[in-house]
């Protein structure tokens, strides 16, 4: 199969220090391609490699987001129409083509946001999970038949698409999280229009080329890239308009507070799934080897740039001493570099260089709240790298793991989200401490808990306040048929993936359906059952 940016992409050069294409991007409205109603464009960089330019893409103004708006809504009648089994048969497609292309979308995603390539292909593979569990839901939209109270009447529930639905992720999981959203919600008969996160606008102008090569109508699935604080912005004002009727956002609780807010006095679904500092509990009777591991990757890994990532890491007193000379030893030992030049790397760069920047600030908290470093020193550069460091620093963006112990329930860093690669670390007394400490946080995203204790295991996942806990497992890891979502400052209830997500994509529609040609009213026409009192001769029982 031909590299699929050779196939149907306009290559602009081939210019970059390691050969790779440039791409023309466009943004993808009705099915066709357009660019920026004014010209403007913005360029997508490899965080890796910054010489290496990915492609250029247009800068949507507001006129282009309400023109996406405008053909999902001329969609919509067609698209909610369809027989769900057939809105199922092209989302099966969309899995397979996934399939087909991802060794191609695995190396691009690595390219455009430095993750390793095996996070890559993971991610992808979610993505293909999705689409595959979705098919077979286009055969499963239940509703209900329901015994009415009167005679002659039939009762039934049905399942009704909302509209159009306004699309808004991060980059840190391009591929996965989008079709966490936008696959649910055309499989419930809804259209959307997408907003590629800043940092990743190449991979989500493939996949939305891939999406209508599975046979996706068009205007059912419209992309617009740029700003948050410009095209995002404009379709969260869509609903103030009026043209939008639902908004699906993945990003800081900050910006999810403001479209929630705009979304509830627009009396419009709102779907937010926000920040974590989520907590891992090491307790006396975990295997110490199994928690370590757990720890590190859930610090490190994605190069903590996950919203599932380990936020506080609270271990118990009694072992301390011996996890925390494990723990570092894996931390001083970690592997960094550029996965598409060096093998066995644990991560690679930041996002991006505005991701840097935000990280360096979370760091400065650390240092002004008196928490001890045990490690890390700030940015990767040539006169200031880790032994395992592996290329050239000055190529992209990197940053040292952190480790900050001491860390106490009054410190801002033990509330905070600090995305990127540190861990701050926190001492129990017990596990009554412990739980409090985990629970402490106005965070409730991912939490987990490392014990034998099987009573320690039952009163932590009961008494913790998390949407989702691993028992002896890492803060991190999702699969596509459980709810994904958390609780607190982590969002506002609702869920991605699994069955649980239609909820947020569809609404009830209630059918009273009268087959005696005449008018009978609920409550008022139904005939009474009188309770006969009758004399019991107790005496005979005995």
């Amino acid at each position: 199969m031909a590299h699929v940016l050779e196939t149907g992409f306009e290559i602009m050069d081939n210019d970059n220090p390691n050969g790779s294409p440039r791409v023309r991007g466009y943004n993808i409205i009705n099915g066709k391609l357009r660019q920026a109603s004014d010209g403007e464009t913005f360029e997508s960089r490899n965080p890796a490699w910054l010489e290496d330019c990915l492609g250029e893409f247009p800068q949507s103004t507001r006129e282009d987001v309400h023109d996406a708006l405008d053909a999902a809504r001329k969609a919509f009648d067609n698209w909610s129409s369809t027989p769900a089994p057939t809105r199922g048969q092209i989302i099966g497609n969309m899995g397979r083509l996934l399939m087909d292309y991802k060794d191609d979308i695995v190396k691009l995603e690595t390219r455009e946001i430095g993750k390793t390539l095996k996070e890559s292909s993971g991610e992808v593979q979610e993505a293909i999970d999705t689409c595959l569990f979705f098919q077979s839901e286009g055969r499963r939209l239940y509703g209900q038949t329901v015994n009415s109270e009167l005679p002659d009447k039939e009762l039934f529930t049905y399942r009704r698409p909302l509209g159009v639905c306004g699309i808004i992720n991060a980059c840190n999981f391009p591929a996965a999280v989008p079709f966490w959203k936008m696959i649910p919600a055309i499989m419930c008969g809804n259209t959307c229009v997408w907003k590629s996160p800043q940092d990743s606008p190449l991979l989500s102008f493939m996949l939305t080329r891939i999406m209508h090569e599975a046979g996706l109508p068009n205007g059912v699935i419209n992309l617009v890239h740029g700003r948050g604080s410009g095209a995002g912005q404009y379709l969260v004002d869509s609903a103030d308009e009026g043209m939008v009727d639902k908004i699906s956002f993945t990003g800081s609780t900050a910006v999810g507070k403001m479209i929630g807010e705009t979304c509830g006095r627009n009396l419009i679904s709102c779907s937010l799934e926000l920040g974590g500092k989520n907590p891992l509990v090491v307790m006396p009777s975990a295997s110490i080897d199994n928690a370590v591991e757990g720890a590190y990757w859930a610090a490190f890994g994605t190069a903590g740039q996950r919203c599932t990532s380990l936020g506080n890491l609270i271990v118990h007193k009694d072992v301390f001493d011996e996890f925390m000379d494990k723990f570092m030893a894996k931390v001083e030992g970690t592997r960094i570099g550029d996965a598409l030049r060096h093998d066995d790397v644990l991560y690679g760069p930041m996002l991006s260089e505005r991701y840097a920047e935000d990280f360096l600030v979370g760091l400065e908290m650390c240092e002004s709240d008196g928490a001890t470093k045990l490690w890390g020193e700030g940015s990767i550069t040539d006169e200031n790298k880790p032994a395992n460091f592996l290329g050239e620093a000055g190529d992209g963006v990197y940053m040292w793991p952190h480790v900050y112990s001491d860390v106490t329930e009054d410190m801002d860093c033990f509330h905070e989200e600090i995305f990127g690669p540190v861990v701050t670390v926190v001492k129990a007394d017990s596990f009554e401490h412990a739980l409090h400490l985990a629970n402490a946080s106005p965070y409730g995203l991912s939490s987990a808990c490392y014990t034998n204790d099987r009573l320690e295991a039952y009163r932590f996942k009961t008494g913790i306040k998390a949407g989702m806990t691993g028992i002896n497992n890492s803060t991190t890891g999702a699969e596509a048929h459980l709810p994904f979502g958390g609780v607190k400052g982590s969002g506002n209830g609702t869920r991605e993936s699994g069955i649980w997500v239609i909820e947020a994509y569809s609404y009830w529609h209630a059918v009273n359906d009268e087959l005696s040609g005449k008018l009978q009213l609920a409550q008022m026409d139904v005939d009474e059952i009188h309770i006969e009192e009758a004399e019991a001769d107790y005496g005979s029982l005995a």
